[in-house]
């Protein structure tokens, strides 16, 4: 084998390779998860008010789809990132009824829209039809 050949250069060549490997396995989930920052404009406050289409419970974020009637009828289809575990337990949501959530229910979103322009954003607060509000992040996103 060409690092057992008992030379120092081989267990060099070994230890290099083990630190590669490592620092790749670190990067990859460390790149799956970003700030809120990095992805959505703090300065570009949205407040929609739609139809659900999908709830997704994911880890490390879940998502709520819901489509928007714009002027002359026109749908957006809009998809939120909630905030990680502790946001989704402020509506007392689980996996098995998805928080209470199902197509067609009406809810109002706030939150902050997608840098890219997109109707992505970040879900900080949810008003269903009922009237129950809920805030989903320990607090507002600040402006900038």
């Amino acid at each position: 084998w060409w690092y057992r050949d008992g030379s120092n250069g081989s267990m060099k060549r070994l230890l290099t390779c083990v630190l590669i490997g490592a620092a790749l396995a670190a990067a990859i989930p460390a790149s799956a998860h970003h700030s809120v920052q990095t992805v959505f404009d703090l300065n570009r406050p949205v407040t929609v008010t739609g139809s659900v289409t999908a709830v997704e419970w994911v880890n490390p974020h879940s998502y709520i789809s819901i489509d928007v009637k714009g002027g002359k009828d026109v749908v957006q289809h809009w998809v939120f990132e909630l905030p990680g575990s502790g946001g989704v337990r402020q509506l007392r949501a689980g996996l098995a009824d998805r928080g209470g959530l199902k197509a067609g229910d009406i809810v109002t979103i706030e939150g902050i829209a997608a840098k890219d322009g997109t109707t992505n954003g970040f879900a900080y607060r949810l008003r269903v039809a009922d009237g129950s509000k809920f805030d989903l992040s320990n607090k507002q996103p600040p402006a900038r």
